[in-house]
């Protein structure tokens, strides 16, 4: 159990309590998980906010996602054989193979790890 401080507010001891600085951004994914875990699992979400780690929690998760859809994007186009020489010969076979992609990534991120 950390150490307490206490403030005098008038006549009145208060605890001195802050949650911690978190400047990251909690983004698309974050957004995402924390809609899902205040649905789906609200005693997860309330022990993140008391406990003051949810904002931590969910920029970590948001990290995770975007690094892990970038990762499954260049296998996915090294699998398909989506190349640059396929972007300057046919530039609308290109963008239906990368949209393809993407759409298909995000719900490969979005089961594993934002509604998991």
């Amino acid at each position: 159990m950390q150490e307490l401080n206490y403030i005098r507010c008038g006549d009145y001891y208060i605890p001195d309590i802050r949650l911690p600085e978190e400047n990251r951004p909690i983004g698309r994914w974050g957004r995402m998980h924390r809609d899902y875990i205040k649905e789906h699992n609200p005693i997860r979400f309330n022990d993140l906010c008391l406990s003051g780690e949810l904002w931590t929690y969910l920029a970590d998760l948001n990290e995770q996602a975007k690094s892990r859809l970038e990762l499954i994007i260049e296998q996915m186009k090294a699998a398909e054989d989506v190349t640059e020489y396929m972007k300057a010969s046919d530039q609308m076979a290109w963008v239906k193979a990368v949209n393809s992609i993407r759409n298909r990534a995000e719900e490969i991120v979005k089961s594993e790890l934002i509604y998991n």
